[in-house]
């Protein structure tokens, strides 16, 4: 009988799960799951309206869970205790996004793997275990290099009247929005690090602009120059990247390689391709 797996790769917003069975893939979708925000039974509840009733009966014998918030060990447990529940008889292994991204990215294999999305994280992975990470200390005092850190200096240009009258002009075109109304949102309302996140899309969308590269280069400097720049093993070992602002300034990764003398690994915008591909 073929070993049915289930493999999840989990942020707060969104999760994305795979049914693996006799070689074929099945991607499925629900809500994000983050046991900050959501105790065990909520969980429980959440799977079993939206994920089980998607995979009709089927029988799962394996559970690959990787999730924000599962470094916490409490968090872990209690996905694991509400996976358990929710599919009794499999076996379950639940651990962070870190971690799924090491293996998606490295496989087997020594390297340095980093995630720049919302937020940013990295470490040095021995082809088993995680053996340095240097600590992210979330969108208001780090996260250099990541969407919200990006976003940050994007909003920042625009409220101190840096961007030239080009760039203000398309800014207001696409983001109908003041400076009160921007401030609510940071200080006030939730996700602060998601809305600011959600200005790098300018970046991407006026490459070319000498403003909006300077922006993209000084802020993934940050990331090599505080982050990778700790680790010996960086100008060794293949450096690889996920998420979505790694894949979408992939050029200007290549160029910060280069000029630190580092090599450029896999750049991938979701882990999942190489989570099924380890699990396989």
């Amino acid at each position: 009988m073929p070993v049915v797996k289930l493999i999840a790769d989990s942020g707060a917003t969104k999760a994305e799960w795979c049914l693996l069975k006799n070689g074929r893939k099945k991607t499925l979708f629900t809500q994000g799951i983050s046991p900050y925000f959501l105790n065990t039974e909520q969980i429980y509840q959440l799977l079993e309206k939206e994920l089980k009733p998607r995979l009709r009966k089927e029988e799962i014998h394996e559970i690959y869970y990787y999730g924000t918030g599962c470094a916490n060990p409490l968090n872990a447990r209690s996905v694991k205790k509400a996976l358990s529940k929710s599919f009794s008889g499999a076996k379950v292994e639940v651990t962070h996004d870190l971690m799924g991204a090491a293996r998606a990215l490295c496989g087997r294999d020594k390297g340095v793997a980093c995630i720049l999305g919302t937020g940013a994280n990295s470490c040095y992975y021995n082809g088993k275990k995680i053996l340095k990470n240097s600590p992210g200390l979330g969108y208001v005092l780090g996260d250099e290099g990541s969407g919200a850190y990006l976003g940050k200096k994007v909003i920042q240009y625009y409220l101190y009247g840096t961007f030239d009258d080009e760039l203000r002009g398309r800014f207001d075109l696409t983001y109908t929005t003041n400076a009160s109304e921007i401030l609510e949102n940071v200080y006030k309302k939730p996700l602060p690090n998601r809305y600011l996140a959600g200005f790098a899309r300018f970046l991407a969308d006026n490459r070319g602009h000498y403003m909006i590269e300077n922006i993209i280069e000084d802020g993934l400097n940050d990331f090599f120059f505080t982050h990778l720049c700790k680790y010996r093993e960086a100008w060794s070992l293949p450096i690889h990247f996920a998420g979505s602002i790694a894949f979408g300034f992939k050029d200007v990764l290549q160029q910060l390689c280069n000029s630190y003398e580092f090599e450029l690994g896999r750049v991938m915008k979701n882990p999942m391709e190489g989570l099924i591909e380890y699990h396989r």
